[in-house]
């Protein structure tokens, strides 16, 4: 199912645009060249996000990269790896490299062709896409201008798109920080995640001024959202006027994208055991960091992940280490 794209305003692509352009820390190169060096020619763009981007140290846990290609079928020899990357985009794939003082840097790579992420970061129902790049992120490597135009589009569309899905669901009035805070808990809460309550605040944490500009350029594309405060305001106000319809539509909306979430997100950790190496070991890191609960893992789910994952899958969910 695909939302209504409204076309971003020119401010919201050059906001983007500049912010996806800043430096990056010098260990994000040896992870593109890699990113590059396996999936070739059909590399379009890297996007560099999520949170060794927030700490600017890519050596400090997994980074995140999203690996923009021209086609599956020039990725992958394998005729399976190129079905499920179509059916359920994107693909994840480990990677490593070394930086120039030796040290051993991680990558998790989503691969996704540069047609599915424009249609997923501002046409898809799901909010997979456009609740991660409604966040800032960086064009780690673009192969021309074309593709660095439509890839800003794309994240500028990613905006748009969290917003006037969340805009039912945010109060009359709110400042820019609350409103976001509460657009990306609806993003968050439609996957299954170890992190709790707090996920939201701390994405925001020391980019406050940063996330106020992208709404303040964002809200003459959202029809019933206007600003009250002025220039003098330390954090700007807005007025939403949605109306009871349109309320119930959209919280109707995000129920129904929850219970699509769900199955989807398990889908995709399915898919990820196979695809990323050691993919259990990797789940089971992640969901230990931000639950603070040690997770045994046997050798027997290592070896049969879609056969044996299924009783620890439910467990996670019976405990509320996966919400």
């Amino acid at each position: 199912m695909r939302t209504l794209h409204l076309s971003p305003p020119a401010a919201l692509v050059a906001q983007v645009a500049e912010q996806a352009a800043r430096p990056q820390p010098e260990g994000v190169a040896p992870l593109v060249a890699r990113v590059q060096e396996r999936f070739g020619q059909a590399t379009c763009a890297v996007l560099f996000y999520g949170s060794c981007l927030r700490s600017h140290d890519p050596g400090d846990g997994v980074v995140d990269l999203y690996a923009l290609v021209d086609r599956y079928a020039a990725v992958y020899d394998r005729r399976l790896l190129r079905l499920v990357n179509a059916w359920l985009p994107p693909n994840v794939f480990y990677l490593e490299a070394q930086d120039a003082q030796g040290r051993r840097l991680r990558a998790k790579c989503a691969v996704i062709t540069l047609d599915d992420f424009a249609q997923g970061a501002t046409r898809w129902f799901e909010s997979y896409l456009w609740g991660r790049f409604a966040q800032p992120c960086r064009l780690a490597y673009c192969r021309d201008e074309v593709t660095r135009m439509r890839v800003n589009d794309a994240l500028a569309g990613a905006v748009l798109a969290l917003w006037r899905a969340a805009l039912p669901c945010l109060p009359d009035t709110f400042e820019a920080a609350e409103g976001w805070q509460q657009a990306l808990a609806l993003s968050y809460g439609v996957e299954l995640r170890p992190e709790g309550a707090s996920r939201p605040a701390s994405l925001l944490a020391g980019q406050e001024a940063e996330y106020r500009r992208r709404l303040a350029a964002a809200t003459e594309a959202l029809p019933g959202l206007s600003a009250t405060g002025d220039e003098h305001c330390r954090d700007e106000r807005y007025r939403n006027a949605q109306d009871a319809a349109q309320r119930r539509r959209g919280r109707r909306a995000w129920r129904w994208r929850r219970r699509q979430g769900h199955v989807l997100h398990i889908a995709r950790l399915m898919k990820a055991v196979l695809t990323f190496e050691n993919g259990v070991d990797y789940v089971v890191w992640k969901l230990e960091r931000h639950s603070g609960r040690r997770i045994p893992v046997s050798d027997r789910l290592r070896r049969h992940p879609l056969l044996f994952g299924w009783p620890l899958l439910w467990r996670l969910l019976r405990e509320r280490v996966l919400r």
